[in-house]
């Protein structure tokens, strides 16, 4: 591409409380060693990005926070996101036409350093490879949940990360007896779709060796809590941004010995630090999304240039999407 060529791009931004825009951006002429994507799919991460749009992300997490190729600061304006798949325009010549899996914010055209550009497997359709990152995530909980084979788990909250993780365990951990726990009764279908067990918060069994929470609720928190056996670990994977959130720390808490313990995707599991890279992760979660029953998590897509009007209702807490899917032109 000459060096004189400049393009634009549009940008998805979080500009205000319940706002966002999409903005033009000029792209400089290609450094060497990057590679220029042109966007086909990409997805929104509910949990995170509603509390980006709400304006929750607290200021002592606002460098935390950074998404890799972030622009704009927190609270807004911000651009954010981080599940893009595209087609390699122009760099490298092994990557020219791959299609690829970036941590990109929402964006049809962008330059990124070309290491940062993961090839997605050809047994991948790419607006599959979209669930990357929340797989990822899924891998680093089971990973930091350290199973046995024959644990008893549930997992309370059964959106995208849920289902992911209960994916993971039984084709990583080889673990059979895994429930998911939702208060909604419909989502017994995922559950069956993936080979494991529902309930609902009412009925779900009790005396599990490890409970994984993913429903960012306080009261999901006291039913992960209230489900394990004695001396178990409670996984707690969700992320609840400002505020305060109540944990029942009382009653039979200590007498019962539970491990509360947090997993969270910026950093490879302690367990796997030495031996994997953020890299190598990424290729082991490209490589489980190859299963196409993982289809069932998407919803039907949502043109780019709608995205500004659709949030509001997109992230709403009583929304009901899994991994909403984005479509470029």
């Amino acid at each position: 591409m000459p060096d004189q060529i400049r393009e634009a791009a549009q940008a998805l931004w979080y500009t205000g409380p319940g706002r966002a825009e999409i903005r033009q951006e000029p792209l400089e002429p290609l450094p060497s060693g990057f590679a220029r994507i042109r966007a086909l799919h990409g997805a929104l991460s509910r949990g995170t990005e509603a509390l980006v749009l709400a304006g929750r992300v607290p200021e002592s997490e606002f460098k935390r926070m950074r998404a890799p190729f972030m622009g704009g600061n927190f609270p807004f304006p911000v651009k954010y996101g981080y599940a893009t798949v595209g087609r390699v325009e122009a760099g490298p010549d092994d990557l020219l036409g791959r299609t690829v899996f970036t941590l990109h914010p929402h964006q049809d055209l962008f330059d990124i350093p070309a290491d940062a550009a993961m090839p997605v497997p050809d047994a991948v359709p790419a607006a599959r490879a979209i669930l990357a990152a929340n797989m990822e995530t899924a891998i680093n909980a089971v990973w930091d949940a350290a199973p046995e084979a024959s644990d008893r788990i549930a997992i309370v909250g059964a959106g995208v990360v849920g289902v992911l993780v209960a994916f993971a365990l039984k084709h990583l951990a080889g673990c059979g007896n895994v429930t998911l726990v939702d208060i909604n009764p419909t989502r017994a279908k995922l559950a069956e779709a993936f080979g494991v067990y529902f309930a609902t918060a009412d009925n779900a069994p009790s005396d599990r060796d490890l409970v994984v929470h993913t429903s960012a609720t306080a009261a999901g928190l006291a039913t992960a809590l209230d489900l394990a056996a004695d001396e178990a670990t409670v996984l707690e994977l969700s992320w609840y941004g400002a505020g305060t959130v109540p944990v029942p720390l009382g009653g039979a808490f200590h007498s019962r010995r539970l491990r509360l313990v947090s997993s969270q995707v910026g950093k490879v599991a302690p367990s796997h630090r030495k031996e994997w890279t953020h890299r190598a992760r990424l290729e082991l979660a490209l490589k489980l999304i190859g299963e196409p029953t993982l289809d069932v998590l998407i919803e039907p897509a949502v043109a780019f240039s709608d995205l500004p009007s659709r949030l509001p209702a997109i992230l709403a807490p009583l929304s009901g999407a899994l991994c909403q899917r984005i479509d470029y032109p």
